[in-house]
Parts: C-alpha cells; structure tokens; sequence
C-alpha cells in the first residue's frame, strides 16, 4: 500500500512538472516562431507558420538603432552589476563580521526599504538626479540601479557570511593578517556561489528594466532595449509586433548564457544565502 502510494506521488509530481514546463516553453516557442513569422502581426492559424522568415532581425540590424540599444543596456547593466555587487559584498561583510552602533538599526532599515517597490521614489529619483545633472545620463540609471540592489543583496550575502566559521579568521588573524586581506584571501574564495547569484541578478535587472530606464533616459542615442523597442512599436502605431518579438529573441540571449553558465552556482548561492544564518 504504502509502495503504490509512493508511485502515485510521484506520477503526481512528474505531471506537475510537465504541465509547468508546457506553460513555462509555450510563450517562448510562439515568440520565437512569431520572430520569423511573415508580415507585421504574431496571430497564426498554425502553431507553426507555413513559411518561416529572418527578415524580421535583418530590419532590425539595417533600419533601426538596436545595435546602439543593445550596447548601451550592456554597458549600463555591466557596471551595475560591477558596482552593486561591490557595495553588497562589502557592506555585507561589515554587518556580518563587525559589531558597531546603529548595526542592527541599519539592518532593520534594509528589511523595511525592501518592503516597498521601487517605482515609489520615483519623483524623487527624478528630482535628485536632475538636481546633480545626472538626468538623461547613463550613469545616473547606473547609480539608481545599484542603490537600489543593496538591501536585498546585503541580507542575503550578510546569510551566508554568517554561515561561515570564523575559526578561519582568527587563525589569519594569529597570523598577522588585516581584515582587507582576510576578506580578499579568505572570505572571497568561499563565497563564490554568493557571489555569482548577486553579480547575475544585478546584471539581469538592469538588463530587463523599463520603468526607470524610460524616466531618466530622454536623448535617442542614450535609450535601452526596452525603452528603444516600445518606442518603436509606438512609433509605427502599435504594429510591426513581429519585428518587435525579434529583438525580444535577441533580448534573451545573455540572460539564456549565463544561466546556462552560472546555474549550478546559482541555485547552491541562493540556497545557502536564505538557510545560513
């Protein structure tokens, strides 16, 4: 009795995560399809279309500026990434390992910001940022971005140092090392996973965001693919949606590599960061 209800579970399990998987894929085998599908719409008869075409990604190379889109999402998603995983890992490090006045204050400060989304502040993003002209500037998206980051980033990597045993550390600083380079020498190696989760969520998001990147960004050539790609479909009144699913394709390649990459750390990061502690 008991061996049939195993099998039962796990046949459940089995058809749960195939229906998930199904719902997961669907959307993304229609986008693709409707990528190469011919004319301006994604609506087919067929799951697969007759007739399968690249024309759509050739226009956006030839008659658009989505080389430039993608080039600047790049740069601002890669220095946010570089940034913010900086300022995480340290103030992290800070919190875990130190005992000062107002820690707990600012840990509780940290839980409570990540209580609000972020689109709250925007008027006074808008504000600050005109304030120090950092308006219409990558690098204003850039600092916003990688402030915005650090609480939840700090939590989760503040975890996993508090799961590391700190006989390491007092056996380095026995032997005359600073905190600098227990951090660089010891800290660092053993976070690795932590540290790829962080550096790729960080990169992801800046990489995926509309919302911001359309209230700082104003000048054409300082557009993002998101925002560059809604323009477009507006521009053309709400047509040419096969054009825009082609560089929606394209959109997802390095989010696709990098997990492809980085999964196994990933997974073991995230895993460790909300059960040490």
């Amino acid at each position: 009795m008991k061996k049939r209800k195993s099998k039962f579970t796990l046949l459940l399990i089995y058809i749960i995560l195939i229906v998930t998987a199904v719902f997961i894929l669907f959307p993304v085998f229609w986008i693709i399809t409707g990528s190469m599908n011919p004319g301006s719409t994604l609506y087919s008869s067929q799951l697969i279309p007759d007739s399968l075409t690249l024309t759509h990604y050739k226009h956006l190379f030839e008659d658009t500026n989505y080389l430039l889109w993608y080039r600047n999402t790049f740069k601002i998603a890669f220095w946010c990434m570089i940034i913010s995983t900086l300022l995480i890992v340290t103030a992290a490090y800070a919190f875990s390992r130190f005992r000062f006045t107002g820690r707990k204050q600012g840990l509780m400060a940290m839980l409570v910001l990540q209580m609000f989304p972020g689109f709250m502040g925007m008027i006074a993003i808008y504000i600050l940022l005109l304030q120090i002209d950092l308006l219409d500037n990558h690098w204003g998206l850039i600092l916003v971005y990688s402030g915005g980051s650090i609480p939840f980033g700090v939590w989760l990597v503040k975890g996993y140092f508090d799961g590391l045993p700190r006989s390491l550390e007092e056996a380095a600083k026995l032997d005359g090392a600073s905190h600098v380079k227990i951090f660089m020498k010891i800290m660092m190696p053993l976070s690795k996973p932590i540290l790829v989760f962080i550096a790729v969520n960080n990169f992801i998001g800046p990489w995926m965001d509309f919302i911001f990147a359309r209230l700082v960004l104003r000048s054409g050539d300082k557009k993002t693919l998101a925002v560059g790609l809604f323009e477009m479909i507006q521009e053309n009144g709400n047509s040419e949606f096969t054009v825009f699913a082609a560089g929606a394709v394209l959109v997802a390649i390095p989010i696709t590599i990098l997990f492809f990459i980085f999964q196994n750390q990933m997974v073991e990061g995230l895993k460790a960061g909300a059960n040490k502690g």
